[in-house]
């Protein structure tokens, strides 16, 4: 049976009408929210009072209407001043330029369908009632991200007909771990922060404690002697069953202690909409910091993995310890697949890569593999498509990116970020040939979550609008308002609008005394009323931000039907954006060698 993928023609026809909605649209989520009274933001763009845009914005009848245009407008944007003068129509144009509305994704069940039906396999994806569940040793939010990430995952291997996964950004490893647990597979981790190596390491370790714990040896496994002297200590040991696959299977009365490593949900939608305020951190994923976002911290290289010491780990000096990992690392190397770790769950690795790097001179296993990654930062994502089309030994990909603020636009003037001279975005030659360009603030909005936002998840109105008034204070009282100096989160520990300013204007090292506290609370008397504008603007920017994500990620689906070597390729929507916003991924496929 064919892969039921868009055709590339396709897919650049529906590129073609999202870049026309964007070249109208776009100015709105470029506009600086700390600008937004400096520049008078609201005259410059609307012809319509923000009544009626939240009006329309929390009214879904407009948008399901088909309504005529007005004469001498394009999806609501009058074509002489630019400026928006139908609101209800570029509700409706939004909503028909979304992912969803464009009709260019796979439906994960005929993904999981095709790939059974390829392997003529009529049983994959029914999961066991006693299998593995990552919600014992993770949140829920990570919990359903890998859960769902690694049915795609396992199902992509066992139609490439490999037993190795290559995660790029791992992290602390919940993706890695699960995938070796659940599915056998033998899967090395690569993070350019050692920081997030070490917690790999430790979640590691608790890991092989978990799933000691939860296995059930038959009676010829209880009989045997499991370890020798001389041998690496097995901390998990599985069993077959009657079709000869591997699995582990857990009993609901066992406790499992690396549930303290679990981390909370990730807060409310945060603020990312006033980029001279905010840390480089993705919206909404501020718990996923094994989502590559270390990425570009250039650090050396440091194989590791987490191997039981024969005596006491820290009865060895610093020169035993290296001694003692090399060796079991050459050891490895020599045994090849013939040992497969059972004494660890995956390998945790320190390294920047990119497409140019020699897997093999990190991996000295390395066979056919999947190539994975779950939110990958910024360049990370459209790196490892590049290094996925690069390299033979690469099978199948599976991405999700994030961070989106934090790509690099191969045409933005200033070019920042592009690290010899490779950029972020755009990624496929179609694009590239347009010149596309996006520009940070577009994809600062396109990290805001629309599903979350419509569920009551609110932005922070206020700090926005303290921030917006604060710059028309510098721009009033002091001469360096466009200082390089970041405000930072000064609102939360603010107690009210003048402890706000004067502790802003202090982080800036400016003279706070120049004004009074009345001198200051009657900006904000004075803007007050004014603030429902900023509202009603900031919410075109989520009604607007799928819509950006939408041609970012259409561009890495483009990059891939570009590519000869790569046979079959989707955007599949992996996760309930409720629970996980980024959740689209880039899967591809390369023509079968088997």
């Amino acid at each position: 049976m064919a892969f039921n993928d868009i055709p590339v023609d396709t897919l650049k026809i529906k590129i073609n009408e999202l870049k026309r909605f964007l070249s109208i649209s776009l100015s709105i989520s470029n506009a600086h929210t700390v600008d937004f009274y400096t520049r008078d933001v609201w005259s410059t763009f609307m012809c319509v009072s923000p009544e009626e845009v939240l009006c329309a914005v929390s009214s879904t009848q407009d948008r399901m209407r088909a309504i005529e245009e007005k004469e001498n407008t394009t999806f609501g944007f009058c074509n002489a001043s630019k400026k928006l003068v139908d609101i209800s129509a570029l509700l409706r144009a939004a909503k028909a330029h979304c992912l969803p509305g464009l009709g260019v994704c796979m439906q994960l069940e005929d993904l999981m369908q095709n790939l059974r039906l390829m392997t003529g396999d009529t049983t994959a994806g029914q999961s066991s009632d006693k299998a593995v569940t990552p919600d014992e040793f993770m949140n829920c939010k990570k919990a359903h991200e890998v859960q769902a990430m690694s049915e795609v995952v396992a199902s992509l291997a066992k139609y490439c007909r490999v037993k190795q996964v290559i995660d790029v950004g791992s992290g602390k490893g919940y993706l890695c771990s699960y995938l070796s647990m659940r599915f056998n597979l033998q899967v090395f981790g690569i993070d350019s922060s050692s920081t997030n190596t070490h917690g790999a390491q430790e979640r590691n370790r608790k890991l092989k404690k978990f799933s000691k714990a939860y296995q059930k040896p038959n009676k010829a496994t209880r009989k045997q002697t499991l370890y020798s002297e001389n041998e690496s200590i097995q901390h998990s040991r599985n069993f077959e069953n009657s079709d000869g696959i591997r699995n582990f299977i857990t009993e609901e009365t066992e406790s499992f202690e690396a549930r303290a490593d679990s981390s909370s949900l990730s807060k409310q939608v945060p603020n990312d909409l006033s980029a001279s305020d905010n840390a480089a951190e993705c919206p909404l994923d501020l718990n996923d910091s094994d989502s590559g976002s270390s990425f570009l911290s250039m650090l050396s290289l440091d194989v590791t993995e987490d191997v039981s010491p024969r005596v006491n780990h820290s009865q060895l000096s610093l020169e035993e310890r290296e001694k003692r990992k090399r060796e079991n690392l050459e050891r490895k190397a020599r045994e090849g697949r013939g040992n497969i770790r059972d004494d660890g769950l995956f390998s945790p690795l320190t390294s920047y890569v990119t497409a140019e790097t020699e897997l093999k001179t990190l991996i000295t296993e390395l066979e056919d593999a999947v190539l994975v990654g779950l939110h990958t930062c910024g360049d990370l994502a459209p790196s490892t498509l590049r290094m996925f089309g690069a390299k033979q030994e690469l099978c199948a990909v599976c991405s999700v990116g994030c961070c989106y603020h934090l790509l690099s636009e191969e045409f933005d003037h200033d070019r920042q970020g592009c690290v010899d001279g490779v950029c972020g975005f755009p990624v496929s030659q179609y694009l590239k040939a347009q010149e596309c360009f996006c520009g940070r603030n577009a994809r600062m909005s396109a990290c805001l979550a629309l599903e979350r936002v419509s569920a009551g998840g609110g932005l922070p109105m206020e700090s926005l609008f303290y921030r917006a008034v604060l710059h028309v204070i510098l721009r009033d009282h002091y001469d360096c308002f466009k200082s390089e100096k970041r405000v930072g989160n000064v609102y939360s520990k603010a107690s009210s609008f003048v402890d706000y300013v004067r502790r802003a204007l202090r982080k800036l090292d400016l003279d706070d005394t120049k004004l009074s506290d009345s001198d200051i609370q009657r900006y904000h008397e004075h803007y007050s009323p004014r603030m429902n504008e900023m509202v009603a603007f900031n919410m075109l920017k989520v009604i607007l931000a799928p819509c950006i994500e939408g041609l970012i990620l259409l561009d890495r689906l483009c990059y891939l039907k570009e590519q000869d070597s790569v046979s079959h390729s989707a955007l599949v929507q992996l996760f309930d954006p409720l629970q996980s916003p980024r959740c689209y991924a880039v899967v591809g496929i390369k023509e079968s060698t088997v």
